[in-house]
């Protein structure tokens, strides 16, 4: 090697012989068992040991993590699998992915706004642990009886119980401290937040295992960086994007750790790209195995994910209408599955019509009436997302009329125009005539069933038919409003096609030509949910949590029981490990100036994981804010750290009253009957530190 080559190299290793002196002294006075010789100090291309430990049988104190670690592993199932069965009845959002469970169990097709993943492992959990599937989970209350439940829920709580372990061992690699690893498992162990949402059937907890597992997974990684390309390199690359797309196959919020990944990663190539003896070969290679390991792989078990979820649930179920017409054609029992029907539309016919625009509905009609003051005060004209006989139309020659018209705007798209039902016995006046085109098609061209996109025009005003793809008021049963677009453009929201199509007088064809492509499948589905999120708006009187609540435990959430006579539990973290965590983000951001703290990739996981809820427009809970509190229970423990100045004094108050606060607060998770927390003989009684606890 030339003299810059070997410079360098000399530079490096006595680089690795000062973070080897590091870490002894980080280990409790463990002894340093080699040192750099004189010879590599003065540039002999010699190895030095890591780790002075492989030389020789470990210290007693290296053994100390291990013990800590499993004492954590320990506690945390203890806590989180105690009461695991109570109560026996379902809780919050157990009336959701429990059902959803139940489909996949049914292989019953169903639309949500997450992905598919944390429901598929729910349904799993319970078929193994012997579920029927058969359990209607109607509402909140409803008792489980003789049906199979703990199976789901403790597969959540295991999932749940790896939290502190997964805390543990991340604080302790960025750290290289013990007590500041045991700090932050601690806050979690004993958080009564953390507790309730690992006890139930809900996604939470399978989320938050997989943001942890690629957080660790991360730091894991970054330890290999002078042993490039080995095995324990590539395991702990590969595990990375592996806990990645889970993260993502749970919920999008999973984007959040894989943005803390990718910028976590380009840091490192940009060291990388400053390594003068690292050649352009080589870094190429460096490039290639993280777009590998962090792209190409999330995104292969990502796609996976929703081919077994395609496979899994192919029959036909209350997610159809949510649905195009050629999506719906693949799920068995669904009446487009190997179905035949008219291919021409004629008059007489009796058709359903649905708005190609994605979850846009079928055009619909019932008997309740437009409001006093919402336009005229005529039958309602929507569209609804589900299959119904109110979605039936037909289609009749026109009556000749000359009557002049009155356009009224529409109830909530103010610039288009109401569309009503009206007349009696198909009789009507010149505002029910609407003209069939066919878009991008001539005068004349006939309407094909299920393969013609479609346009309604208007007689009289000359707009289109436009499903606006917002929702009504309670007035109008939260369904989707239908307007009349003067904007004559063709877009999604005004085109349509016919999907059922019954005419007795004309010949059937088959439809199993339209069954669309998985790449088609996966592209709609998506367009669904994400539209699907967005409409997650808060209704009426219902209570919407805000994201400056979320830090400073505000306000909880019920997840069971109301009154004195029921089983109440209620999600609320335990507030002196809130209070105690948002004290330390500020003074993380203070020492930082002071000292070299190992939490700035924390503090950005924390800031990722929480600030973009201030700019989402849907509906938002309490529990959205758990998977922040993790990285905030983390940078807690590194504040704490023995190393840490301010630790010094306040580690042993901390270590002492953790514990007894948790014993206070524990009904909030394992449940509590008798008086509430405002009466002196309540469990609970002097508890209620703010009055927005409604406990």
């Amino acid at each position: 090697m030339d003299g810059k080559q070997k410079e360098h190299y000399t530079q490096r290793q006595d680089t690795s012989a000062v973070r080897h002196r590091k870490t002894c002294k980080t280990n409790e006075g463990a002894e340093c068992l080699s040192q750099p010789s004189s010879e590599t100090s003065n540039g002999a291309n010699k190895r030095i040991p890591k780790r002075a430990g492989h030389l020789s049988s470990p210290s007693r104190d290296d053994h100390v993590p291990v013990y800590t670690l499993v004492l954590v592993l320990v506690l945390s199932v203890c806590t989180r699998f105690y009461k695991i069965t109570e109560p026996p009845h379902v809780c919050w959002d157990e009336t959701h992915f429990g059902k959803m469970g139940s489909y996949y169990i049914n292989r019953t097709f169903f639309f949500d706004v997450h992905p598919p993943l944390g429901k598929m492992l729910i349904g799993l959990a319970g078929y193994l642990t012997g579920y029927d599937g058969t359990f209607p989970f109607i509402k909140p209350g409803d008792k489980y009886e003789h049906h199979n439940y703990w199976g789901m829920r403790a597969f959540c709580a295991a999932l749940g119980s790896c939290l502190p372990p997964f805390a543990f061992l991340i604080v302790l690699e960025l750290s290289h401290s013990t007590p500041a690893a045991l700090i932050a498992a601690s806050l979690l162990i004993f958080d009564t937040g953390c507790i309730t949402l690992s006890q139930y059937i809900l996604l939470d907890p399978i989320l938050m295992f997989f943001i942890m597992g690629s957080v660790l997974c991360m730091v894991r990684f970054n330890t290999q960086r002078l042993r490039p390309f080995s095995f324990s390199w590539w395991f702990w690359l590969l595990l990375t994007g592996v806990c990645l797309s889970g993260s993502l196959g749970v919920k999008f919020v999973g984007l959040f750790v894989i943005l803390l990944v990718g910028i976590n990663t380009a840091f490192d190539l940009w060291r990388l790209l400053g390594d003068l003896s690292l050649s352009l070969l080589d870094f190429g290679k460096h490039l290639l195995a993280r777009v590998f390991g962090l792209i190409m792989l999330p995104l292969f078990l990502y796609t996976t994910i929703f081919a077994v979820h395609f496979i899994v649930l192919n029959r036909s179920g209350p997610g159809d209408g949510f649905f195009s017409s050629a999506f719906q054609s693949r799920l068995i029992g669904n009446n487009l599955h190997n179905a035949s029907m008219p291919e021409y539309l004629a008059y007489g016919s009796v058709i359903t019509v649905k708005n190609l625009r994605i979850a846009g509905g079928y055009l619909h009609s019932h008997w309740h009436l437009y409001p006093e003051g919402v336009g005229a005060h005529q039958q309602q004209v929507t569209a609804y997302l589900h299959k119904d006989y109110n979605n039936l139309w037909l289609v009749k020659r026109p009556d000749n009329s000359d009557e002049s018209i009155t356009p009224i705007p529409s109830p909530l798209t103010k610039k288009h125009l109401q569309v009503t039902g009206y007349g009696i016995n198909g009789s009507g006046d010149v505002n029910d005539l609407w003209q069939v085109e066919v878009c991008g098609g001539k005068k004349g061209d006939p309407v094909k069933v299920l393969r013609s996109k479609v346009r309604f025009l208007h007689r009289s005003t000359s707009c289109v038919l436009c499903s606006s793809g917002k929702t009504l008021p309670k007035w109008g049963w939260e369904q989707v409003e239908v307007t009349c677009s003067p904007y004559v453009k063709e877009t999604p929201n005004t085109q349509w096609n016919i999907e059922d199509h019954i005419n007795p007088k004309l010949p059937n064809i088959s439809l199993s030509v339209l069954k669309p492509t998985f790449l088609e499948v996966l592209w709609e589905s998506h367009i669904v949910m994400i539209r699907g999120n967005s409409g997650l708006k808060p209704k009426d009187n219902e209570m919407n949590s805000k994201p400056w609540h979320w830090p400073i435990n505000y306000q909880g959430l019920r997840f069971s029981g109301v009154n004195e006579t029921e089983y109440r539990v209620y999600l609320l973290g335990n507030p002196v490990i809130w209070w105690l965590n948002l004290l330390s983000l500020a003074l993380f951001v203070l020492m930082l100036t002071v000292a070299s703290l190992g939490g700035g990739m924390l503090l950005l996981g924390w800031l990722l994981h929480y600030l973009p809820f201030y700019i989402m427009g849907r509906i938002l809970y309490y529990h959205h804010y758990f998977p922040a509190m993790l990285f905030s229970s983390m940078l807690t423990g590194t504040t704490y750290s023995r190393e840490s100045i301010w630790g010094l004094g306040c580690l042993p108050e901390v270590k002492n009253n953790l514990m007894n606060f948790f014993y206070l607060f524990h009904p909030l998770s394992y449940g509590m009957r008798g008086p509430l927390a405002q009466d002196p003989a309540s469990s609970m009684a002097g508890l209620r530190w703010m009055e927005s606890w409604e406990f």
